[in-house]
């Protein structure tokens, strides 16, 4: 990386601020290899995130910032740190409860660019880590009930959607939030039943996906235009699609 830096003209012009797009799009591909489950491509895109941390790295030692050394260094100070009782005669503790030490507010420390989702998890992880926290999935799921149940009146509520101005906008501001409650609880029973949320919605858009394809296929075989098959034509063939073990 230092001999890119200094015989390359694309690697010497790049800054932490050029390379940010490059970071975030090789964790992602990352992602994609493990959701594939295809190790050849993990390993190289492993490389190619690795070459990133690289990147950054020598940036910050050509400003006398830090070096790779020091990143490596803080990396097993945090790994020590984090487990007392592996690394010391210190005692097992949660690591969210050694976080919040550390922290004066909740969402201290996270990512502001974090997907809703994760940031949903985060946020209650962090909760649960000072005890504020239901001790089971029941009491999540019973939240679950009484957020819908408010998310079913706001849509009682609802005037004519056509009927644009302060009083639609605030009525939709309103069903905005109580859908927003309703999500967060969701998440919530994904982290008391130890399923993490955004791998359960990847796993549903996936199954969507392939489902409404067959639609797409058994449509086009048979004829039917999908724009104008209607939905009991497109139900029945999403059941066919559901029935083959898509």
């Amino acid at each position: 990386m230092r001999d890119l830096r200094k015989r390359c003209e694309w690697d010497a012009a790049q800054t932490h601020e050029s390379l940010r797009p490059y970071l975030i799009e090789e964790a992602h591909e990352v992602d994609d290899a493990i959701r594939l489950g295809d190790d050849g491509q993990l390993k190289e895109e492993l490389g190619d995130l690795l070459f990133q941390v690289l990147f950054h790295s020598v940036v910050a030692e050509e400003r006398g910032a830090f070096t790779i050394d020091d990143v490596a260094g803080t990396f097993i100070a945090k790994m020590k740190a984090r487990h007392p009782h592996l690394y010391g005669d210190g005692v097992r503790e949660p690591w969210e409860a050694q976080k919040a030490k550390k922290r004066e507010r909740i969402a201290d420390g996270l990512p502001s660019g974090l997907p809703s989702l994760h940031r949903a998890f985060r946020l209650q992880e962090r909760a649960a880590g000072v005890g504020f926290d239901w001790p089971d999935v029941a009491g999540p799921l019973e939240k679950v009930e009484e957020e819908l149940g408010e998310v079913r009146a706001e849509l009682a509520a609802m005037p004519e959607r056509p009927e644009h101005g302060p009083l639609y906008d605030n009525a939709h501001g309103l069903l905005e939030a109580e859908m927003g409650d309703l999500l967060f609880a969701v998440v919530n029973v994904c982290r008391k039943a130890g399923v993490h949320p955004a791998l359960a919605l990847d796993r549903a858009n996936a199954k969507f996906t392939r489902r409404f394809e067959k639609i797409e296929e058994k449509a086009k075989a048979r004829g039917v235009d999908v724009r104008t098959a209607g939905l009991e034509t497109l139900d029945g063939l999403w059941d066919e699609a559901k029935a083959e073990g898509l």
